[in-house]
């Protein structure tokens, strides 16, 4: 990644929502991200390129669908501060030039949780900042909201 591609994404958008559901639960749905297909409309699939020693993804080829946001997307995992927060940054994807975020997770009470999600993006194509933050917080809502669904069904 070039030297500084990050200053442009230094305020992320961001997103915050409780659920009925014990910690353990909500950090099993978002660290499994192989499975984010599985209750998340804008992922489509999740190819597992590098895991570490614990199994878990660090390196994985995201195809994602979320209305104006359409790409591939390479992305890297850190896991040094899981289990209350899981970071990826951008490796590499078809139209978008940057993308990183978070989910951190704490714990409410023993059946409720709270999630953090943290994301901004770059993208190749000359788009007003104030339609690229809207499709930012569009993309968190949403991905919360799905989360929220999963875990409380």
């Amino acid at each position: 990644m070039e030297e500084g591609s990050l200053c442009a994404m230094s305020e992320l958008s961001s997103g915050k929502i409780s659920i009925d559901a014990p910690i353990s639960e909500v950090q099993k749905a978002l660290f499994e991200l192989a499975k984010y297909p599985e209750w998340s409309t804008s992922i489509k699939s999740v190819e597992v390129l590098a895991t570490d020693d614990q199994g878990r993804l660090t390196s994985g080829k995201f195809v994602i669908d979320a209305g104006m946001m359409k790409d591939k997307v390479t992305l890297d995992y850190d896991w040094s501060e899981a289990p209350n927060k899981l970071s990826f940054t951008f490796n590499d994807a078809d139209l978008l030039t940057g993308m990183e975020g978070s989910y951190s997770i704490k714990k409410i009470d023993e059946d409720t949780s709270e999630v953090t999600y943290e994301m901004g993006v770059e993208i190749s194509m000359p788009i007003p900042a104030m339609m690229r933050k809207k499709a930012e917080q569009t993309t968190i809502d949403q991905a919360l909201q799905q989360l929220k669904s999963h875990l409380e069904s």
